[in-house]
């Protein structure tokens, strides 16, 4: 008798398996041999799939690809599954930004890979192709990250081995997405660099300070000097003592906090009183959306 199939994928293995059939580019490199299609498909018989987190097909990029297909072909092949809705049709999965080329260039077929992926497998071979498109900006390679995280359960570790990127490039793009969003969109539309961001995430005026960045044309270094300072530079402050103990936190709780931040997209506060055992994690949450993630993520770990 056969197994069901689990909709929700198995750590590393699974992820591994579903990296094995998402291209690194829209185009192989010249190192790089292409796949061999399954077959060919009428263009007329592919659907785009209706939950493809990628809107926006930006006309020139689309042009370009064009060209390129009318001069060597479709290099990697499209990855389609039977389209559940209607016999005899194909849903993308991977691969529409090709299929919309290939209209372009006025191509009659496309070589396909036929896969047979449930919902589940779908989007998230669509979210992975997402991450991977060179024009994504941080934010979006972030929120990528953390619906792979939040919506399959992957782990920093296993995301960073199979997409082949350092597990401290996910942490910190992810810790981005704990800015104010007037910044990630300041990011997103590349008036501050990712770089800028990272430094304004312990700010405690952030947006004040990435519009003063902004205006002024602040470097990297300018910023971070910046955020130090404050835009009205203060005499600091000592910390806070009670009974002989500084009560600031130590780096390591900081640390936590911001890794802790990272892996739920949300800010993390730890209280930890020193020279005690106790103490109290608060976590800040911006829509109810947030707050039904973390109720999700809460309850498959209990």
């Amino acid at each position: 008798m056969a197994e069901k199939k689990d909709t929700r994928r198995g750590l590393g293995r699974g992820l591994s398996a579903l990296m094995a059939d998402v291209a690194p580019a829209e185009d192989t490199g010249p190192t790089e041999a292409p796949r061999r299609a399954d077959r060919q498909l009428p263009i007329e018989s592919l659907r785009p799939n209706p939950d493809q987190p990628r809107r926006v097909f930006t006309p020139e990029h689309l042009e370009d690809l064009a060209n390129s297909i009318r001069t060597k072909g479709v290099i990697q092949p499209l990855i389609v599954r039977p389209d559940p809705k209607a016999d005899g049709m194909y849903e993308i999965v991977a691969g529409e930004r090709r299929w919309r080329a290939s209209q372009m260039a006025k191509l009659h077929e496309v070589p396909v890979l036929i896969r047979d992926f449930n919902d589940t497998e779908v989007l998230e071979i669509a979210i992975i192709e997402n991450i991977q498109r060179a024009d994504l900006s941080p934010i979006e390679e972030a929120a990528g990250f953390r619906q792979l995280m939040f919506k399959f359960g992957h782990t920093q570790e296993k995301l960073a081995e199979a997409l082949g990127k350092s597990r401290s490039h996910i942490a910190n793009l992810m810790r981005l997405l704990n800015l104010p969003e007037t910044v990630q969109d300041m990011v997103s539309q590349g008036t501050l660099s990712a770089g800028h961001a990272r430094a304004l995430i312990t700010a405690p005026n952030p947006e004040e300070l990435a519009k003063t960045i902004a205006e002024k044309g602040l470097s990297v270094r300018e910023t971070e000097k910046l955020v130090k300072s404050g835009p009205n530079p203060e005499k600091p402050k000592k910390p806070s003592v009670e009974g002989g103990v500084n009560v600031g936190k130590d780096a390591d709780t900081k640390a936590l906090e911001g890794d802790l931040s990272a892996a739920l997209g949300m800010k993390v506060f730890i209280d930890h009183k020193a020279g005690s055992e106790k103490g109290r994690v608060s976590i800040s949450y911006e829509s109810l959306e947030d707050l039904d993630t973390l109720c999700a993520l809460l309850s498959t770990h209990r």
